[in-house]
């Protein structure tokens, strides 16, 4: 009987998760497949921003872990046993495996993918669910135009970085923001990024004005926070915000003393017509397979690049993703798990 080793929620974090909030077990399971289910031998992990906000006890747009389940996440890996005739041991798959050495799920909620033409760890980023939020918010809310500014924040990101790459194609000019001068220097020269704005540069709000001198059609918004406030007055009429994720505010414990920016944000939504949606990317992924037809083939060719910051060993997730929610990380942060 094979060991499996997984993480749980062992505490609720207060604030910036800290290692005591993750315990690490292990146990036995049966080496077989019931009818309709695959096990799977894990081999990468997806660390991803709202992992943070299942840590908390609040309603959101998913369910909350509960204290001893084991932390969820998109894997990739290896068929070892299959109840089911759509796969056999051996096939390389990608599915909810969570963070943990197997996997048993049902097989419904199992895609085969084909590592040999598009590199593993890319499928749970340009080709996963970052690269399909990327898609997805830029089709159903972005609506961006050849000329058009788009600014895309957490820029170097698996979401932000897909985006800028997507807008470049459609005729857009991209700006970046980005933590730092490393980040700020990879969005330019490797994601193709015309202007990078580095947000931790105290005349950062200037900075980004000099950079849109025609003012904001698109703001993909993944960060909140000072970065929004900069935005906002620089917004044209009939400016789309995509709003994908607001990261500045996950190690939150409680509402932010300050609300008054909401006003000024509905305001804005009001007096300039514009287009402010959230989206789950969930919601969407009946349109997985038009992404694929449309990104896969630019992937395979080199015409759309990715990052992937690999860490080694399932021991060390959590204080990856830490270092995650911290802007530790360059492009997608993925574990190894062996």
């Amino acid at each position: 009987m094979p060991k499996n080793r997984r993480w749980v929620l062992a505490a609720r974090p207060k604030g910036e998760p800290s290692p005591d909030d993750f315990r690490l077990e292990t146990h036995e399971i049966e080496a077989s497949a019931p009818p309709d289910m695959v096990l799977i031998r894990n081999r990468h992990l997806s660390l991803d921003p709202y992992m943070r906000l299942r840590m908390d006890d609040a309603k959101s747009y998913v369910p909350p872990y509960e204290l001893g389940e084991t932390l969820g996440g998109q894997t990739i890996g290896e068929v070892v046993a299959s109840g089911s005739a759509d796969f056999t041991p051996g096939d390389s798959v990608i599915g909810s495996g969570g963070w943990q050495d197997y996997a048993l799920l049902p097989a419904k909620m199992v895609r085969r993918i084909d590592p040999e033409r598009i590199r593993a760890p890319a499928w749970l980023g340009m080709m996963g669910m970052p690269g399909f939020t990327a898609w997805i918010g830029l089709d159903l809310v972005g609506g961006v135009k050849a000329g058009e500014t788009l600014v895309v924040g957490a820029a170097t990101g698996p979401v932000g970085s897909m985006v800028g790459q997507l807008a470049k194609r459609a005729g857009a000019r991209t700006v970046a923001i980005a933590g730092g001068a490393e980040k700020s220097a990879l969005a330019r020269e490797t994601f193709g990024f015309d202007v990078a704005i580095d947000h931790r540069d105290p005349d950062f709000a200037e900075r980004l004005a000099d950079a849109c001198p025609d003012g904001i059609d698109v703001y993909f918004e993944n960060i909140g926070g000072p970065v929004l406030e900069a935005v906002l007055p620089l917004l044209n009429d009939f400016a789309r915000i995509p709003v994908c994720g607001l990261i500045a505010h996950y190690n939150e414990s409680g509402p932010a003393p300050d609300a008054s920016p909401l006003a000024r944000v509905m305001r804005q939504v009001l007096v300039q017509r514009l287009s402010l949606r959230g989206f789950i990317v969930s919601d969407h992924f009946a349109r997985y397979s038009d992404f694929l037809g449309e990104v896969a083939p630019l992937v395979g060719k080199g015409e759309i690049v990715g990052l992937e910051d690999v860490v080694t060993g399932l021991e060390n997730a959590p204080q990856a993703l830490i270092g995650l929610l911290a802007g530790r990380n360059r492009g997608k942060c993925v574990v190894a798990l062996d």
